[in-house]
C-alpha cells in the first residue's frame, strides 16, 4: 500500500490545478469533467448532474488518494472505457494536485 507522501504542497497543488485541469474540471461545478469539490472519498460516477460514461457510472472506484494518484498515472488502468484522457507523468505534481483536492474536500 502507498504511504501518501509527507511532502505534499496545497499551495503548488492548486497551481497545478489551475494551469493543467482547469480547462475541463472545477472545483464547485460540473464542466467538460465533474466538480471536484469533496472528491477525496466519494464514489466514482456519482456527482449530480453530470453524465459520467457507463464505465465510470458502473464502477466500484472510490476516490482515495492512492486512487486518484493511479487515476492521474493512468485513467484507462482504473477505469477501462472511461473518456478522461489526460495524465500527469511526474509524481510529485500529482501528489501535489491531490493534496489541493483533499483540502478542498475537506471545506
Amino acid at each position: 500500500m502507498l504511504v501518501w507522501p509527507a511532502l505534499a504542497d496545497a499551495a503548488r497543488g492548486r497551481d497545478l490545478y489551475e494551469s493543467r485541469c482547469i480547462a475541463c474540471h472545477s472545483i464547485e461545478a460540473n464542466r467538460v469533467g465533474p466538480m471536484h469539490r469533496g472528491v477525496v472519498g466519494r464514489k466514482a460516477g456519482s456527482v449530480a448532474g453530470f453524465a459520467y460514461s457507463q464505465a465510470v457510472h458502473n464502477s466500484n472506484v472510490v476516490w482515495t488518494r492512492e486512487n486518484l494518484d493511479r487515476w492521474l498515472t493512468n485513467p484507462q488502468a482504473v477505469i477501462a472505457g472511461q473518456r478522461m484522457n489526460f495524465r500527469v507523468a511526474n509524481a510529485q505534481d500529482r501528489w501535489d494536485i491531490i493534496d489541493f483536492l483533499s483540502e478542498q474536500s475537506a471545506r
